[in-house]
């Protein structure tokens, strides 16, 4: 299989691209990939590591503030189409996919124009705009959570899942004790993502002396970003401080309670591994979208959501103790994880791109 695939700005889009890329790969292992995302964002760096071919384009979201400045983006947005049609033509592609993030307009919008069958891949709960602006020119649709179905065409949207699920699965766990923890003490994991959050951490920074004496461990990861601002302060033994793990899955499959934000990628690895968790949702993001993602559990009973904005005082440490010391909400939040995961997620997206894929209609 030949596949062109997009998607960029974050690793809530980047990861579940490669999960797709990981699964074509298993089922056809001499498929070729062209990657297309933009110049200037992390899959730049994440993609090539992969050995999978990259080609960028220079393309910005809209700015929603400044609509002067949005001249620009319009002629960027018409360059990256030609590059992207072009491209396209050249690699002729059996499918093109799209995951997420305002790179992937001009390539979906591109393959459609030359007749490609296209798939696209929504994360959270509330679409893109990207997304809702091109399902009605794609073939099929995927979404991973429930809520969002209904904000595409009943004909084309499927409840795939993420398949970074999946992917959680398959990896192995780690030893706590590679990482200085204690195999047989309960863990606490607190994730703000991989770059970090300026005004969760530091809040966490002035708390982390109430874990002080309690009977289970905290691995704090700061994000690389604040790593450095971090890692001389000195807090109680039980408190182990990262800026960032590699493979964090692993360590997922050992903990016992997990404070994150709420993207779709950590979610999907949430519900996947049936992790506990208390979410404290990025109020920072488009629509506010990483809140409504996190209705989708506390309609299940299968989180804490915390918001930003109630961070004082001890009420984390409180609300760490009082999950960790009851049986039955953890025992509850792992049933209401469960009604949430779908089963090889990956897989299906798989055989929907298969499917569709044989579908080009001769205007190439």
């Amino acid at each position: 299989m030949k596949v062109v695939i997009s998607a960029g700005g974050t690793g809530g889009h980047i990861y579940p691209a490669l999960a797709i890329i990981n699964k074509i790969k298993e089922k056809e292992p001499n498929s070729k990939f062209l990657y297309i995302g933009t110049h200037n964002r992390m899959e730049k760096d994440i993609i090539p590591k992969y050995g999978i071919p990259y080609e960028s384009i220079e393309i910005y979201g809209f700015n929603r503030k400044k609509l002067y400045k949005n001249f620009g983006v319009a002629s960027k947005l018409l360059k990256s189409y030609k590059k992207c049609k072009k491209l396209i033509k050249e690699f002729d592609p059996d499918v093109v996919i799209g995951v997420g993030g305002y790179v992937t307009f001009p390539v979906i919008y591109a393959a459609n124009k030359l007749g490609y069958p296209t798939f696209i891949h929504e994360q959270n709960s509330v679409a893109g705009k990207s997304n809702l602006i091109l399902s009605s020119k794609v073939t099929k649709i995927g979404v991973s959570l429930p809520a969002s179905i209904n904000d595409f065409p009943k004909d084309k949207v499927v409840f795939t899942g993420n398949p970074c699920g999946e992917d959680a699965i398959k990896k192995q766990a780690v030893s706590k004790v590679s990482y200085g923890l204690t195999e047989n003490k309960k863990l606490v994991l607190i994730v703000m993502g991989s770059l970090g959050s300026s005004k969760v951490n530091e809040y966490l920074v002035k708390v982390m002396n109430l874990f002080n004496g309690k009977d289970y461990e905290v691995m704090f990861v700061t994000g690389k970003d604040y790593y450095e601002e971090v890692k001389n302060k000195k807090f109680p033994s039980n408190v182990f401080v990262k800026p960032y793990i590699e493979g964090l899955t692993g360590l997922m499959k050992k903990t016992d309670l997990m404070v994150s934000r709420a993207g779709a990628s950590t979610l999907s690895e949430i519900i996947a591994l049936k992790v506990p968790s208390i979410l404290i949702p990025s109020p920072y993001v488009t629509n506010n979208h990483q809140y409504k993602n996190a209705l989708d559990l506390i309609n299940r009973k299968a989180c804490v959501l915390l918001e930003e904005k109630d961070l004082k005082g001890d009420i984390l440490v409180r609300k760490i103790d009082e999950v960790l010391s009851d049986k039955n909400k953890i025992s509850e939040m792992k049933k209401g994880l469960e009604t949430l995961y779908i089963k090889d997620s990956a897989e299906k997206i798989y055989q929907i791109i298969k499917e569709i894929s044989g579908e080009k209609n001769g205007n190439n």
